[in-house]
């Protein structure tokens, strides 16, 4: 759809300020570093059932709650930071949610001998990515994401099923999944627009 701007959005990202502003500066730009991936791995895991909107909007309570999402930091989380998490209105309180937090930073880390986390998740990088012109032609997976979620589980990893990686891959620039004839369209610079 058309903003009052003039540029063409889909329907999700012209749903408020925020959407919008995380739509054209944000989504679907390449994040390449540790801390940035565990970032998006663990706010994906949190987004699991709700909007992105409550995701974003709880974003810095998340940031501040989970020290900055500074894997060495949530690995050593313990149950104390786990009763003070629950009992954080600032954050989504589900406490699968914030153990798989700590189990995945904890799975970062034991990552580190084998390359790492950045290494890992792209090396899932397709070869080409795909080209919808409406919401309805947005994949939600692919052989990748599949693929993806095995060898994350593999190292231990939680809430990392094929659909949640994909839409990882998404926020990630892996794939660019803005529309055909979106002012973002290529702005990542990984994919042609």
């Amino acid at each position: 759809m058309r903003g009052d701007d003039g540029l063409l959005r889909p329907e999700w990202a012209a749903a408020g300020p925020l959407l919008q502003q995380y739509y054209d500066t944000e989504w679907g730009m390449p994040i390449r570093d540790e801390q940035g991936l565990f970032e998006r791995l663990s706010l994906e895991a949190f987004q699991s059932g709700l909007s992105w909107a409550t995701i974003l909007r709880k974003r810095p309570a998340f940031r501040e709650a989970f020290a900055g999402f500074d894997p060495e930091a949530v690995a050593g989380f313990g149950d104390d930071d786990e009763a003070r998490l629950m009992a954080d209105a600032g954050i989504v309180r589900n406490r699968a949610k914030i153990r798989a937090t700590i189990t995945n930073a904890q799975a970062t880390i034991a990552l580190r001998d084998e390359g790492g986390l950045a290494q890992l998740i792209w090396s899932f990088q397709p070869e080409t990515t795909p080209q919808p012109r409406t919401m309805a032609e947005v994949p939600t997976q692919s052989p990748e994401s599949k693929a993806m979620s095995k060898a994350l589980k593999k190292e231990g990893f939680v809430f990392v099923g094929p659909t949640t990686m994909y839409a990882l891959m998404s926020a990630i620039g892996m794939v660019d999944l803005h529309l055909m004839g979106s002012h973002r369209r290529g702005a990542s610079g990984m994919w042609p627009a």
